[in-house]
């Protein structure tokens, strides 16, 4: 399991809702790289609730879009958009049981599409969400050009 750098913070007008450190209303989440996959945890607050107690269905979508995002940039070595993101909720996430856990890996890659699916865990390793993710990629100088990706080097702390 490695780190993965976040080479966006600290840069002018940056402030992702799922990744920026420095969004104090945002997940500030941090990546690890595990071999094939991406993995993230994140301790969900009762602000991110929808009923009592369980974690909003659109707040899950958004963590499983941002990991589905950094996959690109820190395995694929690029940027781009997600275009398509199905969502199966599978149990509901108690926030009562800690921190969630999300794990995202790439199923294939034709051309510009890259589908990935991702996964997130409950506090105690409950799958209660997938989803399959379609992410629409650009080649590297575009990537560079029209989405500031640094190249994926800078993912890295080596």
């Amino acid at each position: 399991m490695t780190r993965i750098r976040n080479p966006f913070a600290g840069s002018e007008g940056y402030n992702c809702f799922g990744c920026s450190p420095d969004n104090p209303i945002g997940f500030n989440l941090v990546f690890t790289d595990e071999d094939d996959e991406i993995a993230t945890t994140w301790n969900p607050a009762p602000d991110y609730v929808g009923f009592s107690g369980v974690l909003h269905g659109g707040i899950q979508a958004a963590l499983h879009d941002e990991i589905a995002g950094w996959f690109v940039f820190a395995k694929l070595g690029t940027a781009g958009f997600t275009s398509e993101l199905s969502v199966r909720f599978l149990a509901p996430v108690l926030i009562s049981k800690g921190p969630v856990s999300l794990r995202a890996r790439l199923e294939s890659r034709q051309d510009r599409i890259a589908t990935l699916t991702t996964n997130l865990f409950d506090g105690e390793g409950t799958l209660c969400s997938e989803a399959h993710v379609a992410y629409y990629i650009v080649p590297e100088h575009i990537a560079r050009r029209r989405f500031h990706y640094p190249g994926l080097q800078a993912f890295t702390d080596a």
